[in-house]
């Protein structure tokens, strides 16, 4: 097994939590290719979200920070397949286009910073996949996945709120005191998020 994969998979809190950077450091570029490449069979085949999502950030913060201070060509072009796939967020294609042009080109900081981008692009993405999927395993939540037109939208805002009873130029206000849980964590991101 790979020294980077196992810091995913590891039952060791010790290997688990040690520093990406630190590991990085210490391996030779051609070292730092294997585990890339170790890396990008690991995400694909795995069935664990936590150990797919590790993994793309993983190759996102080698291909973006630890190659290219390892000594890549500093120019190259990049493939404009790939670049077509990454703009439709077709990110699997955009890196099996990336990963050909290194194996025939060789690797230069464009496609590095290319892969970065679009291994983190899949990243969040995946990520945004399985809360989506959560989301729409609740019967009651269906409601959000069959709108195709804004009139297919259920709420409504009540009609009274658009008629004007008062002598001033004031509508009727609506006060909303519902409890939300908020993450302080993630940019103050709720599980209520309609609200």
């Amino acid at each position: 097994m790979s020294i980077l994969t196992e810091l995913i998979t590891s039952e060791n809190p010790h290997v688990r939590d040690s520093s990406l950077d630190d590991h990085c450091k210490k391996l030779t570029l051609d070292d730092i290719l294997i585990e890339c490449h170790a890396l990008e069979e690991f995400w694909r085949r795995s069935d664990n979200l936590y150990e797919r999502v590790r993994a793309l950030f993983f190759l996102y913060a080698i291909y973006r920070f630890h190659l290219p201070e390892k000594g890549i060509k500093p120019k190259g072009l990049i493939p404009f397949e790939g670049y077509e796939h990454f703009l439709k967020r077709r990110y699997v294609e955009a890196i099996d286009v990336f990963l050909n042009s290194i194996r025939k080109e060789g690797l230069n900081e464009g496609i590095a910073s290319a892969l970065a981008k679009t291994y983190q692009s899949l990243g969040f993405q995946t990520l945004a996949d399985q809360v989506r999927k959560s989301v729409k395993s609740i019967k009651g939540n269906n409601w959000m996945f069959r709108i195709g037109h804004p009139d297919d939208q259920p709420l409504r805002i009540r009609k009274e709120l658009f008629i004007n009873r008062t002598a001033s130029n004031l509508f009727p206000l609506l006060h909303e005191e519902t409890p939300v849980r908020m993450d302080l964590s993630h940019s103050g991101w709720s599980d209520i998020f309609f609200l």
